[in-house]
């Protein structure tokens, strides 16, 4: 005959599965898993500008309940690296910085993009020989130095373009982010580029037929400079109305909003802190989602002939 635990037994049984269940319930309050993300509590608009560049919404703590997860993907035509695959070290000859490289031509690229975090009492080092700079403020304010002892101050949103072999120190006194697109000068004829220093909000909004995103150059149209860099912004619900397929290669560091990018055959969710290499010909569309604007910096190739 089978025997059953006493009453007694089964009671305490009980008890302690009470107490346990409790506890649970009190651990996952206080750890947030039922709760509602910071951002919700604080409101968004209390960050600084471009915040989730530096402190991504899903940050290496979060993914312990997600052990091997990334969004990352590395394609032979594209490439998007999420925050949670940033791997941080040294940039040579750079003083108290630490370099992101998100896209180099290991990935079959003809252009460098990285991440400069500067710490207390930091300095660049020069790019290489005929290698021209492009750097974009997120965090933090740098001074740049050129070679005539001038200075500039560079806040988060603005930007400063040097030509190859053009003398030049960025100094940060307290922590600040840069985004840094360097590539080799495709040197054409007489056409000079020249040092260009400026800020989103001057830059003038152009006209976009057929599309609905608002949308800034950076730096000057003319055929001096072999790449530009834009600014591109969508309000929710809005979207690329081409579906582009050409053969300018891409650098693209999403600053603000989420979305969902088409990349080749395939479909990705993006957020503020991805970043997107797209090599020549590989089809791509976004469409804006979420209830804030989707900003984002993208470096395309101009002024040259594909041969």
């Amino acid at each position: 005959m089978q025997r059953f635990p006493p009453l007694t037994n089964l009671f305490f049984v009980f008890f302690i599965f009470s107490i346990s269940l409790s506890f649970f319930e009190v651990v996952v309050s206080e750890q947030g898993f039922c709760s509602a993300p910071t951002s919700a509590i604080n409101g968004e608009n209390s960050k600084a500008l471009y915040w989730k560049v530096t402190n991504p919404t899903l940050a290496p703590v979060h993914l312990e309940d997600l052990p091997g997860f990334t969004r990352s993907v590395y394609k032979r035509d594209y490439a998007l690296i999420t925050p949670e695959s940033h791997v941080l070290s040294p940039l040579p000859e750079w003083k108290n910085t630490l370099g992101i490289h998100l896209i180099t031509p290991a990935m079959g690229s003809h252009f460098v993009m990285y991440i400069a975090k500067m710490q207390d009492n930091s300095r660049s080092a020069p790019p290489p020989v005929d290698v021209e700079r492009f750097i974009f403020v997120v965090d933090g304010a740098v001074t740049l130095t050129n070679g005539s002892d001038s200075s500039h101050s560079l806040v988060v949103d603005s930007f400063a373009y040097l030509p190859p072999n053009f003398q030049h120190a960025i100094d940060s006194d307290t922590p600040a982010s840069l985004v840094v697109f360097e590539r080799r000068h495709s040197y054409l004829g007489n056409h000079v580029p020249e040092l260009t220093i400026g800020s989103t909000d001057k830059q003038p909004l152009l006209e976009t037929p057929g599309e609905i995103f608002q949308l800034r150059k950076l730096l000057p149209t003319s055929m001096a400079y072999d790449f530009n860099i834009h600014i591109m912004d969508f309000q929710p619900g809005e979207y690329l109305n081409v579906k582009e397929v050409h053969y300018n290669q891409h650098g693209l560091l999403l600053l603000e909003g989420q979305g969902i990018y088409r990349l080749g055959d395939s479909w990705h969710p993006v957020q503020a802190g991805d970043a997107i290499w797209m090599a020549p010909f590989v089809p791509q569309w976004y469409a804006a989602l979420g209830k804030s604007r989707t900003r984002y910096l993208i470096y395309k190739d101009v002024n040259r002939n594909p041969l």
